[in-house]
């Protein structure tokens, strides 16, 4: 099955010219760990390329260890990417061997950075239960070197290719925020008719965790809609203001961390302390916001990726402002959506260090993570991010103004 990148999603919605997801500005290029036979090399000396160790038993048999950046606490999205490059023609098994948690993400192939296909089911060996579960990968060698990627590679390249874009519509300005612990610039995007100043809030936040790109993937078709020359997308920008923070840890992306920056921290347990200069950067959003007497955060969502598709709210019970504005939203989303189930978790725990969390204990405000499955279809995540979005806005054009 062909997967749809954000590269090509690019292209194809916005006109844009294809950008390999492993050529960008020079701070993306990381040092390689590398092993090669009289058959292949494999190397790791590209954005978002990740694996621990490679070695080679024989001519046409590798094994990569897969491990995670640090010896900390860690969520088990182990995440790897890797370089096959040929010298001669033949079969070669890859054998991925994990320290810690076992093979999680189907194994995705790429000739171009922009083009991704699952590996087919006869050329994956799964192997073990849970934490031992490794993987064998079956190549047949061709002439031109492939990317094998447990997702498709969304690289700070790539966001900085979709904002110069939407930078282009009159309703929307690209802000540089700051920057990450290794220099890397954090960009904000912000949304409203032009020469209006409304002062309710929206704020979107995404890629947290570098290997969650499925809601990147749906944050993308979310916030283009919002751009779209509609009348309800024109009603929207002319009372609600969006900021957008498309690519919060682009350092842990670079380098292929399963979940943390490159300061050894989760950045969604990192909401309240604030010890990482990528969360002071969103909290001075929400300060700044809060400051301004003429403005009103209404609503945080932040996309990230599991192994299903699921919205993780406030529960309906705890007063926000706007009043039940989760419960409505969802709601109209899913009759746009017949046939596809919203699922939503709804819990809180007071003074618990993540965005939806924070946001409601802090500000009063719904706070909200959408969640997309790994292996979710990604023409049904395109439909998801545009159906949410529309539900979004006419779920919000109903709430008397403030």
């Amino acid at each position: 099955m062909r997967i749809a990148t954000t590269a090509l999603v690019l292209v194809g919605l916005l006109g844009l010219a294809p950008v390999p997801a492993y050529a960008g500005r020079g701070q993306d290029n990381v040092s390689a760990t590398e092993c090669s036979t009289k058959a292949a090399r494999i190397d790791k000396d590209f954005p978002a390329g990740g694996f621990a160790t490679c070695s080679a038993s024989a001519r046409r048999s590798f094994q990569l260890t897969i491990a995670p950046e640090d010896e900390g606490e860690i969520n088990c999205s182990a995440w790897y990417a890797f370089r096959l490059t040929p010298r001669r023609k033949g079969e070669v098994t890859i054998d991925l061997d994990y320290t810690r948690c076992g093979h999680r993400y189907w194994p995705k192939t790429s000739s171009d950075g922009m083009n991704w296909t699952r590996l087919p089911e006869e050329a994956v060996q799964v192997a073990g239960e849970g934490d031992d579960r490794s993987a064998r990968l079956s190549f047949d060698l061709g002439k031109k070197p492939v990317f094998v990627a447990a997702q498709e590679i969304v690289a700070p390249s790539d966001y900085d290719a979709w904002l110069a874009r939407l930078a282009n519509a009159s309703s929307a300005t690209r802000i540089t925020l700051g920057q990450s612990a290794e220099g890397r610039p954090i960009d904000m995007l912000e949304i409203a008719a032009p020469g209006r100043q409304p002062r309710e809030t929206i704020v979107l936040v995404g890629r947290q965790h570098p290997p969650e790109v499925t809601g990147a993937l749906a944050m993308l078709p979310f916030v283009e809609t919002l751009l779209e020359d509609s009348d309800l997308a024109r009603d929207f920008r002319a009372r609600f203001r969006t900021v957008v923070v498309p690519l919060l840890n682009p350092d842990g992306v670079v380098h292929g961390h399963w979940r943390h920056n490159t300061g050894g921290v989760d950045l969604n347990r990192d909401w309240g302390p604030f010890t990482q200069p990528e969360t002071q950067l969103m909290n001075g959003v929400l300060e700044s916001i809060a400051a301004d007497p003429e403005n009103d955060l209404q609503v945080l969502i932040d996309f990230h990726s599991t192994q299903r598709d699921v919205f993780y709210t406030i529960p309906d019970e705890l007063p926000t402002d706007p009043e039940l504005f989760t419960r409505k939203w969802l709601a109209l989303y899913q009759e746009r959506m017949p046939g596809y189930p919203v699922n939503r978790d709804a819990r809180h725990a007071e003074g618990r260090p993540i965005s939806k969390a924070h946001v409601y204990d802090t500000y009063g405000a719904p706070g909200i993570t959408f969640e997309i499955g790994d292996e979710t279809d990604r023409e049904l995540i395109r439909r998801i991010g545009r159906e949410a979005a529309v539900a979004l806005m006419v779920t919000m054009l109903e709430t008397p103004p403030q």
